[in-house]
């Protein structure tokens, strides 16, 4: 694991605004995270974790403070640039699965490298091997709405890893699932995350997941209460 942290934070700040009213959100935010990290956000409801991802994905933008990734200041960058680095550096998994409906779960899995301009052979190829590796390659010409939330989700998790992305960020990941598939979707990450080397930062108040991470950074009112570095997941 290099020195240098993949993403850092630097006196991470955000305030909505509505009318007369300011509602701060993040509250200097100052956190480092690391190739090959298994971690988790946790908090209450209204922390800031979700903000948090957001800002960490270029989604918005913070009030102020800045974030590094890989070396390189997000402030800088316009709208197209920063849609250009989710879609080769990022890799998101959102609790409503945000899949496409009109594509298969084939077509939505390589979507992304569509977008990136690789070439049909090949993001079929990969696609199809990222599903087998998620034990879902038999829904590969299925609608995502003739599949079960679970699998929905795995969906969701080989859209997001693809196309190899310095990190991968799920926000509630199984907020949605049973007990039985969020721990399968848990411990598919899992291996994504050992056997591929994956960085992952997950959002979450789910103790299932809680107890399998690497890492648990606590935000309390929009500030780091705790930052646990575990021996084993």
């Amino acid at each position: 694991m290099s020195n240098s942290p993949l993403i850092r934070t630097i006196d991470l700040r955000k305030a909505y605004e509505t009318e007369a009213v300011t509602t701060p959100a993040l509250c200097g935010v100052d956190l480092d995270l690391h190739e090959k990290e298994f971690t988790a956000i946790a908090g209450p409801s209204g922390s800031g974790k979700s903000t948090l991802l957001h800002l960490l994905g270029g989604l918005d933008r913070p009030t102020s403070g800045e974030i590094l990734l890989e070396g390189r200041p997000l402030s800088g960058l316009s709208k197209d640039q920063l849609a250009r680095l989710r879609m080769t550096s990022i890799g998101f998994v959102f609790q409503a699965y945000n899949l496409i409906p009109v594509l298969t779960v084939l077509e939505n899995t390589a979507f992304v490298l569509e977008l990136q301009g690789v070439a049909r052979a090949e993001r079929i190829e990969r696609a199809r091997r990222i599903l087998g590796e998620l034990g879902i390659e038999k829904y590969a010409d299925q609608f995502p709405n003739r599949i079960s939330g679970g699998e929905q989700q795995r969906v969701a998790v080989a859209r997001a890893v693809v196309s190899e992305p310095s990190i991968v960020l799920a926000d509630e990941p199984t907020a949605n699932l049973d007990s039985a598939a969020s721990l399968e979707l848990i411990d598919l990450m899992r291996r994504l995350n050992e056997g591929k080397g994956a960085t992952f930062l997950f959002a979450t108040h789910d103790a299932r997941l809680l107890d399998r991470v690497s890492r648990v950074v606590t935000l309390v009112d929009g500030r780091i209460s705790t930052d646990e570095v575990r021996d084993s997941a």
